[in-house]
């Protein structure tokens, strides 16, 4: 074997990872990136395939440190590379895993921030119902809050996925998993408000223009749509939360996924159950769900207050007798 081989290699191994495992195409792009960028590691260094070992696996990962690439990045590159070692000691190419139990330093995972009840009251209010794409805006910031949608779910959304009347909606997550979500009062009537409207110009009034669906053209299956009747994209949500949380300097910070973040930390602050969280959100490990059970300081002043019995009062001395 020689160098040229790794492009087979990894090509295989990305087509088998998509058929096997049903990764999105967003994971495999992941995985991709990953892989070339260690194949270009392999090229700079003349490293053939049979070569790849322990040794070669943490000189790797001493050049990503080298290049400032955060740990966390550093933990992806790795995983990327043990699945690969993994479909290469299966061919016969590698005899044994290349350190299987290597391990990066670990480090405390950060916080994600969230916005209190009233900010998120004040950002999804800042959507103009005045006319039909500040409908569709709204109905998506509701639904991303309301049911802790992944952005690329929230996208993808289809009509035949969302039940108005039971208040569900159907979620395909990743790797095509499909759970069930509950939609809340605010999410079902800021949707069906957009839905009598969705086929109207997004300038428009509601109710005031014709659809905009040309005659002879197929009505779109997708829930939200763009200007141009497609479906809505990742960076075009992005930037239409954008510019709804700019008119609040205080919100000018939030990204998409922060309101996923909301949704599971309202329900915990709230009293929900850690496992039915997790399974709203679509965590396949607990312990993804658990970073969302840090609560902000006055929820926890609030709990020891109400449940402590020496928070309230602190209990008298008797007094020295003379």
């Amino acid at each position: 074997m020689s160098i040229a081989d790794w492009d087979a290699i990894i090509d295989g191994h990305l087509a088998r990872q998509a058929v096997e495992r049903g990764l999105s195409r967003h994971s495999l792009e992941s995985y991709a990136r990953d892989l070339r960028d260690f194949l270009d590691y392999c090229r700079s260094i003349n490293l053939e395939p049979r070569e790849f070992d322990a040794r070669a696996l943490t000189a790797y990962l001493e050049n990503l440190g080298q290049r400032g690439l955060a740990p966390s990045s550093q933990r992806r590159h790795l995983s990327s590379l043990r699945g690969l070692a993994r479909e290469m000691v299966d061919r016969g190419i590698l005899a044994n895993q290349p350190a299987p139990a290597l391990k990066l330093r670990t480090r405390q995972r950060p916080l994600p921030r969230t916005l209190g009840r009233r900010e998120i009251a004040m950002l999804i209010d800042a959507c103009d119902r005045s006319t039909v794409r500040g409908l569709r805006d709204r109905a998506m910031l509701e639904m991303a809050y309301g049911c802790g949608l992944r952005v690329s779910e929230l996208v993808s959304l289809k009509l035949s996925q969302v039940n108005l009347a039971a208040g569900v909606v159907v979620v395909f997550g990743k790797g095509s998993k499909e759970r069930m979500v509950p939609m809340g009062r605010s999410a079902i009537e800021a949707l069906s408000e957009y839905l009598r409207h969705r086929g109207e110009p997004p300038d428009s009034a509601p109710a005031t223009a014709k659809p905009s669906v040309r005659r002879g053209q197929k009505p779109s299956p997708y829930v939200f749509l763009s200007r141009l009747g497609g479906p809505m994209t990742r960076q075009g949500f992005f930037k239409t939360l954008k510019g709804w949380a700019s008119r609040d300097p205080r919100l000018s910070w939030v990204s998409p996924h922060t309101l996923r973040h909301c949704f599971a930390t309202h329900l915990l602050e709230g009293g929900a159950d850690l496992r039915a969280v997790q399974e709203m959100l679509g965590h396949s490990d607990i312990s993804t769900t658990q970073i969302y059970t840090h609560l902000s300081k006055s929820h926890l002043r609030r709990a020891h207050r109400q449940y402590h019995p020496r928070a309230i009062s602190r209990p008298t001395r008797p007094s020295p007798e003379n």
